[in-house]
This record gives C-alpha cells, sequence and structure tokens, in this order.
C-alpha cells in the first residue's frame, strides 16, 4: 500500500543541537536514555494489565490500545493521529473525491472543531456555515474533550438524515443551532466558467482528479472563447480550499510555471529535504493571471498561491490565507490502519514558511457582507437621464454603425461587471485587475 503525502496544517518545533563532547560519555547518556524508556513501556504495561483487570468494567483490549496510540500521535500536534481501519478507508475515498458527510474540512483548537473551509455544492456550504466557525456541540452533546477523530465521527450518519449542530461565530453574540441533512459528498474539484474575456477557475480541493480536470477545463474554456488570443487571463479561485494531495498542489503550480522552485520540504533529517522544480510548459501560455485566497485556504492551496506570487506569475488577491504550513505522512499499519504523521515543513521558492502566518495577499481585498434588500420606497423615484433622452438632441454623427454597436457592447459588458461585485466582490476585482493588465499589453 503506497503512502499518501499530504500538506497540512500545524507541526512542532524541532531543533539540531551541535555538541563536541567525546564519545564516552555519549555512550552513557544513550544507555540511561535506553533504559528509561524501557521503564516507562514497563509502566504503560503495568498500567494496561490494571485496567483490564481493576476498572469498573469489561473494557475492549484493542480500543485500549488504540487509544494509547492516539493519544501519544495527538499530543505531538493537531494534524499527527491514528486511524483506524475504518478510518483509514475513509481517508482513500477522500482523496479519490467522493465520500459521505456534511462537507466541511475541520481542525481542532482549543478543545473545539474549527471549521478550516466548507466544501463548494455540499450540505454544509448550503446551510451557511463558513471559515472560522467553531462547531462546540452535535445534536446537544458537547464535542469537548472528544478527538478530532470522534468529533468527526460524531457528524457522520446516513444519508439523507438531519443533525443539529451548534455554532460560534466571530461578530455573532451567541452560539446558534445549524440544521444540516447528511449527504453524500460527491466533490467537483475544478468549476470553470468565462467571465467577459477572463477565464475563471474554482479550484474546491486537491485530490487525484485536480490537475487533469484543471487542465481539461482551461483546454474547454479556451476553445470556447475561440483561442487564446481571446483570452485576457485566468482567476484561479482557491477560496475555501482547504488543501489535500501535495503531488496535486506540485502539479497545479506547473501548470503555470516554465522553470524555477515549486516547493521544497525540510524535514527532521536534513538530508530528507526535498526541492521541486516546474517543468517547461504554461498551460495558459504566461496570459496575466489572478489568484483569490482567503482564511480558509490552507495547505495546497497555499503552496500554489506562494509559489505563483514568489515568481511573480500572478497577483494575489484576497485575504490571509489559513497558515498551515507542515506536510503529514500517512503511512499504512498493520492490519489496514494507518498513521498520519507531521514528517516535514514546506517552503515557499523564496524561502519562507507561512506556517502559522498564512499567505499574505498582494493586494487585500474583503468580501463585504451581504446587503439587506432596499425597500422599494428607497430607490429613486424616477431613473437618471442622459444627453441622449433629452427631446431633440443631436446625434453622434462621428461613430459609424458598428462603432456604435461595439461601444453598446463593451457598456453592456461593464455593466455584467458591475453585476458581478454585488454577488461576488473579490472574484469581481480581480477580473478588473486582469483587465487593467491587458490594458497595459504584452511584457518586453
Amino acid at each position: 500500500m503506497k503512502k499518501f503525502v499530504m500538506a497540512a496544517v500545524g507541526g512542532t518545533l524541532a531543533g539540531v543541537v551541535a555538541t563536541t563532547q567525546i564519545a564516552g560519555p555519549l555512550l552513557a547518556q544513550e544507555q540511561v536514555k535506553s533504559t528509561s524508556v524501557y521503564e516507562q513501556l514497563d509502566l504503560f504495561g503495568d498500567i494496561f494489565e490494571r485496567i483490564r483487570a481493576q476498572y469498573v468494567e469489561e473494557v475492549d483490549s484493542s480500543e485500549l490500545i488504540e487509544a494509547a496510540i492516539n493519544g501519544m500521535l495527538t499530543s505531538l500536534d493537531p494534524h499527527s493521529s491514528y486511524l483506524s481501519p475504518k478510518d483509514a478507508s475513509k481517508m482513500r475515498e477522500q482523496t479519490r473525491g467522493e465520500f459521505g458527510g456534511l462537507g466541511i474540512e475541520v481542525t481542532q483548537e482549543d478543545g473545539f472543531v474549527k471549521v478550516v473551509s466548507p466544501i463548494d455544492g455540499t450540505p454544509a456550504a448550503e446551510a451557511g456555515i463558513e471559515a472560522g466557525d467553531f462547531i462546540t456541540h452535535v445534536d446537544g452533546e458537547t464535542l469537548l474533550g472528544l478527538t478530532l477523530d470522534d468529533a468527526v465521527e460524531m457528524m457522520r450518519g446516513p444519508v439523507g438524515s438531519e443533525i443539529v449542530i451548534t455554532v460560534v461565530r466571530e461578530g455573532e453574540p451567541e452560539p446558534f443551532d445549524v440544521t444540516i441533512t447528511r449527504d453524500t459528498i460527491e466533490l467537483t474539484v475544478v468549476r470553470a466558467r468565462t467571465e467577459g474575456d477572463t477565464v475563471v477557475l474554482r479550484v474546491s480541493t486537491f485530490n487525484e482528479q485536480t490537475y487533469p480536470k484543471l487542465k481539461e477545463a482551461i483546454e474547454a474554456q479556451v476553445t470556447a472563447a475561440g483561442g487564446m488570443d481571446k483570452v485576457n487571463g485566468f482567476v484561479l479561485d482557491l477560496r475555501n480550499n482547504p488543501g489535500g494531495l501535495l503531488n496535486q498542489a506540485i502539479a497545479v503550480s506547473d501548470a503555470f510555471l516554465e522553470e524555477g522552485e515549486i516547493v521544497s520540504t525540510r524535514g527532521r533529517d536534513p538530508a530528507d529535504g526535498d526541492r521541486v522544480n516546474a517543468t517547461p510548459g504554461d498551460l495558459t501560455t504566461g496570459k496575466p493571471m489572478v489568484v483569490l485566497i482567503n482564511g480558509g485556504s490552507a495547505s495546497a492551496s497555499e503552496i500554489v498561491a506562494g509559489a505563483l506570487q514568489d515568481h511573480r506569475r500572478a497577483v494575489v488577491i484576497g485575504t490571509k490565507s489559513f497558515g498551515k504550513g507542515s506536510v503529514q505522512t500517512v503511512m499504512p499499519l498493520r492490519g489496514n490502519g494507518a498513521m498520519r504523521l507531521t514528517t516535514a515543513r514546506y517552503y515557499t521558492p523564496s524561502g519562507r514558511s507561512i506556517q502559522a502566518l498564512g499567505v499574505s495577499p498582494d493586494i487585500i481585498v474583503s468580501q463585504p457582507p451581504v446587503k439587506p434588500v432596499e425597500d422599494e420606497n428607497d430607490t429613486l423615484a424616477r431613473p437618471l437621464r442622459s444627453e441622449a433622452d433629452l427631446r431633440g438632441s443631436l446625434n453622434n454623427d462621428s461613430l459609424t454603425e458598428d462603432q456604435i454597436k461595439q461601444i453598446e457592447d463593451d457598456r453592456a459588458k461593464a455593466e455584467t461587471a458591475a453585476k458581478l461585485r454585488e454577488e461576488d466582490y473579490q472574484l469581481a476585482y480581480a477580473i478588473d485587475i486582469l483587465k487593467g493588465l491587458s490594458a497595459l499589453g504584452p511584457k518586453n
């Protein structure tokens, strides 16, 4: 069974201390350490046997051992954990792009479940769950004190069944309940459309389908537009993308780069470090790019945004990303279980770690809150008038009919863009940036 390597949040601080002590004392210290470890293991065995023999109720030995293993791993950082055979199977389903649940990526903070991001088109997203929300209760039962895997298990259930989660959200004075109907989550990893002359590529997660689907989407949109010369640029929308497979983050970054480093990883042993470079070939032939990120953009999303930003291949717009700067390796274990262990930190091409800091946008653009619908009495009594509306106004005799039609078509596109600002201000801003870059012409 192969290992899965994932970019994920967290990572414990590790240091290497060089010494110049002679061999004798060093060997003595190692022997003392070994003796101490064996004593601790004996202590563990003694406690295990006493629990089995004297606990008030009969316990399952295998569950006790699993709990001990998981406790050992979760004490390292929030993202190392033991995966039972059942959980390991579910994780493999997620990397293939289909699984059951609510449709949220979560982590754990201060003992509560924190939403990294809702996944596009899922029950959680449709119910209004937002990145940064804390889930404190499930069907009235507290999640405080549970491991992350146990908390997630409480949120799982039969497709079509309802679940009530209690949410604490910044800016809201009181916790509130949200009712969600569980469903089978079929991820559409890439959605693409063309807005005016701009191709918008929405990537919701990084699983085994991401790069192939992205390549297909680019080719389809460019063909529909009538060729690459009809496209003024690309928006790569990574908002609320919780990340996923490291190799897919590398492939997506490589899709827009001709050369240079994409990402480097550094583990405990310097010899285990790795550096990945781009290969020739840009799927967009160097067209201007904007990358959209927000607080729900994490791990693999940050690798892509950081690589394109450091190479000045794209302008990064939005708000600061989540700050996942470590890599987890999922290692198969006997009995079909697995261990998810933090094995490295990753660094952008400039050598910066985004652990706990996130990727800072080149241009900070916040998504404004949804405005309430205006009362009809608040609108103007009559529409604004222009010179063309005045009786007897002169015609414009300096333009041909084709030129006038072109102006009207351009105006219609501008009005469509203005409507988009009301629906998605950040995306509209990104498209406006690309229009400006396109107007400047190609780089010399």
